[in-house]
């Protein structure tokens, strides 16, 4: 496994428009609307140092949210929390944002699974 540099950098796709798209469908002049969105799309380059740091950030804050879940269920329950899958987005600036409800689709989110290691 190589060692990180600090020249190190992943390029990024983002849409800068500000409106949700119209749905295209078969009518006339979608043309247009697909030109517009294209349009709408940019590309960044990130350090890549920063995007490790603001990930980091991000799953400490879920984590500790996810084992206050499992402190307020409690060892006594026949409930636990097994697996979590999240949707996050990576902004022109590099943060990490967590994708709400339906959100994601269409988008370029990242899914995130988590499952609970075996404790057997």
């Amino acid at each position: 496994m190589s060692e990180m540099r600090s020249e190190d950098y992943i390029w990024v796709v983002v849409d800068e428009t500000e409106a949700e798209p119209e749905p295209v469908e078969g009518q006339r002049g979608w043309r247009d609307e697909v030109q517009k969105r294209i349009s709408g799309l940019k590309q960044v380059k990130l350090p890549v140092a920063d995007l490790e740091q603001n990930m980091g950030q991000f799953l400490q804050l879920v984590g500790r949210l996810f084992q206050q879940v499992d402190q307020q269920i409690g060892n006594d329950s026949t409930m636990k929390l097994d697996e979590v899958e999240l949707s996050v987005e990576i902004s022109g600036e590099g943060e990490v944002k967590l994708v709400a409800g339906g959100k994601a689709a269409g988008k370029g989110a990242i899914r995130l699974k988590f499952k609970r290691a075996n404790s057997d």
